[in-house]
């Protein structure tokens, strides 16, 4: 059994994960800015300052870790009004984190699991799927955060021997999804045409349930140590095949309008979102074969089953409506 911290325990993917620890015998603490919003079985230790500027004062003495897997984060948001995002990224992303790994080293634990994003390595792939050692190239603000966050507790691992696991997925879906894949799932509910029918770029992305249960690996195996993985499903469909899984799933039609990928750059020029269709059009697939190989995982659940669950949640919020 470990004792693991876990930042953002009452988000997305923080609340998957602690259950999945839960369920194989682990203690959880969940590290959080309010109260509220853990799974059962989590205790809740409670640090509302800003960017974790007093993690290192306000830390239980009675509090001993195996390990921290840090997932609370500054994410991605459309229309960013802080006057300068990029700094506004880094105070929360990299300076926030450091903090993180600095008080827990001197607390005596001996992980850091970060978890990071694709992002931090491209937005697209370059014909062949990414592997962990590709040359770096991010291209926003929540991207090069990560990638600034990754080298700066990679010099912090090497000076002071924390042990630290580095985690890159890529988008992430599962019931209580938000953002771009939720509002697909309203498209399709909704049965607008979709122009994505001629899209042929395929796109790695992750279920929660697979992300937590990588994650626990990462946390709790030896192997794992200094180590830095791309953790994504098996299958990397087109965004016209996940949006037809997804009406099928939601028992809608699909609406699938062949515009060629031509025309839909064209109209995000034309529109001002460039960067949105290109993320739409362009393939990003990873590869996963080295946390396969090193730490012996496979996603415990399908594409397909993922999909359906996250489909089943929709339809439970949506069927009165």
């Amino acid at each position: 059994m470990s004792r693991v911290i876990v930042s953002g325990a009452n988000g997305f993917v923080g609340r998957a994960l602690c259950r999945a620890l839960i369920d194989a015998g682990h203690r959880v603490t969940g590290l959080v800015r309010r109260t509220g919003g853990c799974v059962d079985g989590v205790t809740e230790w409670v640090d509302s300052s800003r960017d974790y500027a007093d993690v290192a004062n306000i830390w239980p003495a009675n509090m001993k870790a195996d390990c921290v897997v840090h997932l609370a984060a500054r994410v991605h948001v459309m229309h960013d009004e802080a006057p300068d995002p990029d700094a506004a990224f880094r105070a929360t992303n990299v300076d926030g984190t450091l903090r993180l790994a600095a008080a827990a080293h001197q607390h005596g634990v001996p992980r850091f699991v970060f978890v990071s994003s694709i992002k931090a390595l491209a937005e697209h792939d370059s014909g062949k799927p990414l592997r962990e050692d590709d040359r770096p190239q991010p291209e926003d603000p929540y991207g090069r955060s990560k990638r600034a966050a990754e080298e700066a507790l990679t010099r912090f691992s090497n000076e002071s021997g924390l042990e630290l696991v580095i985690v890159r997925p890529p988008l992430v879906y599962g019931p209580h999804v938000r953002a771009n894949f939720l509002r697909l799932m309203d498209a399709v509910w909704r049965g607008v045409p979709l122009p994505l029918g001629a899209v042929q770029a395929r796109r790695s992305l992750v279920y929660v349930g697979n992300l937590a249960d990588a994650l626990v690996h990462c946390a709790t195996d030896p192997r794992a140590a200094r180590r830095c993985f791309h953790v994504a499903d098996s299958d990397a469909p087109t965004v016209a095949e996940l949006a037809r899984a997804l009406a099928r799933h939601l028992d809608k039609p699909s609406r699938m309008l062949p515009v060629p990928a031509g025309w839909l750059r064209t109209a995000g020029v034309l529109t001002g979102r460039s960067a949105q269709v290109k993320r739409l059009i362009g393939s990003l697939q990873v590869d996963t074969s080295n946390i396969r190989q090193t730490l012996g995982w496979q996603p415990p659940f399908s594409t397909d089953e993922g999909l359906s669950a996250t489909a089943g949640w929709y339809r439970s919020t949506h069927s009165t409506r």
